[in-house]
């Protein structure tokens, strides 16, 4: 009999051990019926406005990836491309040398 790896503190074959039966969990409408929530890919702004230069001096632009933590909002969340990213990320650190945009918030 082989050995088996256990999560502490569980017994075996609990609820959730077999991935079928009951639907009442959460997300799960009760009948066997699943709601599925479709989320639009997001396009990249840049690429639709075929913007090639991202300006470090256009504040208002580059507000819009920025947060109120003053954080560089991500690809997957902002939508932007790995190219348009790339430069975006070195626009915003520009305009934080230059002091048109805060390093971070109190």
């Amino acid at each position: 009999m082989a050995t088996e790896m256990r999560r502490p503190g569980g017994g075996g074959g609990g609820r959730d051990s077999g991935g079928r039966g009951g639907s009442s969990g959460p997300g799960g409408a009760q009948g066997g019926k699943k709601k599925f929530f479709f989320r639009r890919k997001r396009v990249c702004k840049f690429c639709v406005e075929k913007l090639e230069y991202i300006d470090y001096k256009d504040i208002k632009t580059l507000q819009q990836f920025i947060p109120e933590r003053g954080k560089i909002l991500p690809r997957r969340i902002s939508g932007t491309c790995a190219l348009h990213q790339r430069k975006l990320q070195n626009a915003i650190k520009r305009a934080r040398i230059a002091a048109m945009l805060p390093f971070a918030t109190d």
